[in-house]
């Protein structure tokens, strides 16, 4: 805690003293939710997926059809008979006419095919729309181990400079004992190994961050070679035992609300292509017009109730066994999808257990890694220890200290799978 509150007030001054707020994990997460492409692909399913509702609603309106055309025959059309013993013959219409209509049909029972129809996008659009939610959630952590990882490999470069610094000032003290003859030359060359060593490994770690930073814009949508200055702040661990938390997240992950309404949906359209099958009653009405000056009435109103029923269809029951059978694989895609879930809740509860017992160990052996590398050299500068022993306690101080980041960065991410895993991300 006393680690996080100096970040904090570090921040704050950084901000006082240049103007610049370093960006926090919160403001990474809104400028990839407006950015990122993935997002966008979502946002687009979503609103497509309300279009389809929309259209399966539509099936309750009326339906207006206009139509004209013209027909030329090469006879004129006349039909025979007998008057009086004789045949004789009258034209019943022209040989080229004109003929157009405007039909309105309105369903008036369908046998619920399209209440199906429309339960069935309305689920559908309740699973995009929790798909889309598991989108957001997905970039979201994305973008948080990208930062986590911006800032750990940060303290690992400042680890690295230090070990830096730390063995040029040896490297100094052991040129002045040498140029006094008090140690070997031998002192010298494993003193600049070491050092080379160490300069290697801030090259090394400065291509990390590159990378990381690069990988960090990437998500953001941003040019790859864009600053990146990030706040040491990350949220906090969601409360409450392991048994609430998994019981939290079988509730709450739009991932099994997303398989849930795709359930329901296929569930519909099954009911859908059954009813189909079943009576279906329309209403039809219009205006017929018919160019023909043999007859008393060209145009004409007509309405009429019409019924379809299909009494035998060799595809319909087929289809609708299809889908209840992918109805059925995507329920044991939801209990196995319910088990991983406790997993995840469970293996990220226990990843903070296991950080928090590291960082409380680690911040001990910092201290006394600290001293014991301040004793050793003040002893190496006495001639009551070796060059060597100097090497081995610097790199035990710098292994603690990577200990330490380590164990606070793994702690900080093991929360955020926590929150990912419980859905509150």
């Amino acid at each position: 805690m006393r680690n996080r509150t100096n970040h904090l007030i570090a921040a704050l001054l950084f901000c006082t003293a240049t103007n610049v707020c370093a960006e926090t994990l919160e403001d990474a997460w809104n400028s990839a939710l407006n950015n990122n492409h993935q997002i966008k692909s979502a946002k687009a399913d979503t609103s497509a997926s309300e279009q389809q509702l929309q259209s399966a609603q539509g099936q309750r309106l009326p339906d207006l059809n206009v139509s004209s055309g013209y027909t030329q025959y090469s006879e004129t059309p006349a039909a025979k008979t007998q008057i009086a013993g004789q045949t004789a013959q009258f034209s019943t219409a022209q040989a080229g006419s004109v003929k157009a209509q405007a039909i309105a049909s309105v369903p008036i029972f369908t046998s619920g095919r399209i209440s199906h129809n429309i339960n069935a996008a309305e689920a559908s659009l309740q699973a995009v729309q929790s798909n889309e939610m598991t989108s957001v959630l997905n970039i979201k952590m994305q973008v948080a181990e990208a930062y986590i990882a911006v800032l750990r490999i940060e303290s690992l470069l400042q680890v690295a400079l230090s070990h830096v610094g730390t063995l040029e000032q040896h490297m100094k003290d052991v040129n002045s004992l040498f140029e006094q003859g008090m140690v070997a030359r031998n002192d010298v060359l494993a003193a600049n190994v070491e050092l080379a060593n160490a300069q290697q490994r801030v090259t090394l770690t400065n291509n990390q961050l590159d990378i990381a930073k690069a990988r960090y814009n990437q998500l953001l949508d941003r040019n790859l070679a864009d600053e990146v200055k990030l706040a040491h702040q990350v949220p906090e661990t969601p409360p409450g035992a392991l048994d609430e938390l998994s019981s939290n997240a079988l509730k709450q992950r739009p991932e099994l609300v997303t398989l849930a309404q795709q359930i329901e949906s296929l569930g519909q359209q099954a009911q859908s292509v059954k009813a189909g099958l079943l009576p279906q009653v329309a209403v039809n009405g219009g205006y017929q017009y018919q160019e023909n000056r043999y007859q008393a009435f060209e145009g004409m109103w007509m309405a009429n109730v019409g019924m379809d029923w299909k009494l035998f269809d060799g595809s319909s029951g087929h289809r609708s066994d299809a889908l209840t059978r992918q109805a059925m694989a995507l329920k044991e895609q939801r209990d196995d999808l319910s088990s991983m879930i406790a997993l995840q809740v469970r293996q990220a509860w226990l990843d903070i257990q296991e950080t928090q017992k590291r960082i409380a160990v680690t911040q001990q052996a910092i201290a006394q890694a600290d001293e014991n590398l301040k004793v050793t050299m003040d002893r190496y500068q006495q001639g009551l220890s070796t060059n060597t022993d100097v090497l081995k306690a610097e790199d035990l101080r710098t292994t603690t200290h990577d200990n330490f980041n380590n164990a606070s960065y793994d702690g900080a991410l093991a929360a955020l799978h926590l929150r990912r895993a419980v859905g509150v991300l």
